[in-house]
């Protein structure tokens, strides 16, 4: 396999997290809390912004982006924590390491940002996305919210679970 390349994108590269972002969209809609239309007609002010809010990860594989995270400082459920959300794959290389490499660098940025945890809200109906985060060492807290997709809401899933990963330090 060739190799895998994460880095964080800057308030300049907008465009290439808004594509990758509506491909996220548009391949996996039940899996965000937004919809492909909303933010399709969002302008470049709005995108600028958001690339400001949380750093934006991209993975590449021979130069072509096939995945995306963001990571966020603020969490007001736990202190000194950094999320992880907004993780996309492309499905061709699900299971190749993708999302592997997208965690560890999101665990390296929110290190840098002085966070000592990283929290990744998982559906407790998504079995693959609970062993996936529980084989990175995230565990279950005692935190729970109430389902923020329709796709959730709609299957009758009460609750989703918070992962905490404690950063070393």
């Amino acid at each position: 396999m060739s190799d895998l390349s994460v880095r964080v994108l800057s308030e300049d590269e907008w465009e290439q997290y808004r594509d990758m972002r509506l491909r996220a969209l548009r391949e996996s809609p039940d899996a965000f809390v937004a919809d492909i239309e909303t933010e399709e007609a969002y302008d470049e002010q709005l995108w600028r912004d958001r690339m400001n809010r949380s750093d934006r990860l991209v993975v590449t594989r021979d130069s072509t982006p096939v995945g995306i995270a963001s990571v966020r400082m603020k969490d007001d459920l736990f202190d000194n924590a950094a999320e992880l959300f907004s993780l996309w794959v492309d499905p061709k290389l699900r299971g190749e390491g993708v999302a592997a490499r997208l965690v560890v660098v999101a665990g390296e940025v929110a290190e840098k940002k002085g966070a000592s945890q990283l929290v990744y809200w998982v559906g407790t109906d998504n079995v693959p996305a609970v062993a996936f985060a529980s084989s990175y060492g995230f565990r279950p807290t005692e935190h729970r919210r109430e389902p923020r997709t329709d796709a959730a809401r709609s299957e009758g899933i009460e609750e989703e679970i918070a992962m905490v990963l404690a950063l070393r330090r």
